[in-house]
């Protein structure tokens, strides 16, 4: 059988690079906002559901409007759960044009050559993994969809994504969780004048990621040693783990 990556798709040249390199700033979150450059982010350009109004109530004459996303208010059963995965098709479906594209000039070639001596040592995956590394770090449902992709692809092994999958799981979505909700903490003042949370936001992102390598690193060391558990040698790539 001849080996799936030959020369020709080995090479890597600057477009690879560049593509590599505008996969993880679009996906990473750092342009997003209402600025001239939010068109370079993928949250920005994916966008948001419009309202639609969910009560009509008056207060001292003055009519009041209340507004719910299009799901509407006390949804809930099969019906409610199937408006919810209606919501997550635009996001899933424009992460997996925008990778298409990318890949097609390189960007995960340059992710193999550039993150695989970087990550196959610290979780056991190879660098493709890197542009739904990043993605997941923002959304929850762009890295799924993409490690998906991976796995559909034979770019990744079972074992593989199994161990990917627990770094995900882990502090989901870290980016726009941690900055949404809960950046705000830094902010509050005790009633001495000082901060009330003692450390900064670059130290907790920081141990959110280090946990979340902990964790593949956990899942890992459980595919390795228990029993029953079938270890994965090679992957489709001609890659060792």
């Amino acid at each position: 059988m001849d080996n799936p990556l030959t020369p020709r798709q080995e090479k890597v040249g600057p477009g690879a690079w560049f593509s590599l390199a505008f996969a993880a700033v679009f996906f990473s979150g750092l342009l997003g906002g209402k600025e001239w450059y939010g068109v370079f982010d993928f949250t920005t350009l994916n966008g948001a559901f419009g309202k639609v109004v969910s009560k009509v109530s008056t207060n001292d004459g003055q009519l009041e409007t209340a507004f719910s996303a299009f799901r509407g208010a006390g949804g809930h059963g099969a019906m409610d759960g199937f408006l919810f995965a209606l919501g997550l098709i635009p996001a899933v479906m424009f992460a997996l044009g925008m990778i298409n594209v990318l890949e097609h000039y390189g960007a995960l070639r340059a992710a193999r050559k550039l993150l695989t001596p970087l990550l196959r040592p610290l979780m056991g995956i190879p660098g493709a993994t890197g542009l739904a590394l990043i993605g997941s770090l923002q959304s929850t449902d762009v890295g799924a969809s993409l490690t998906r992709n991976l796995a559909d692809e034979n770019v990744i092994s079972e074992k593989e994504k199994d161990i990917f999958a627990m770094f995900q799981f882990s502090a989901g979505a870290m980016i726009t969780n941690f900055f949404s909700s809960g950046a705000i903490i830094f902010t509050l003042i005790a009633v001495d004048g000082s901060t009330v949370v003692p450390t900064s936001i670059g130290a907790c992102i920081a141990v959110m990621f280090i946990m979340k390598i902990v964790g593949a690193n956990l899942m890992r060391l459980w595919l390795s040693v228990a029993p029953g558990k079938k270890t994965d040698t090679t992957t489709s790539q001609g890659e060792t783990s």
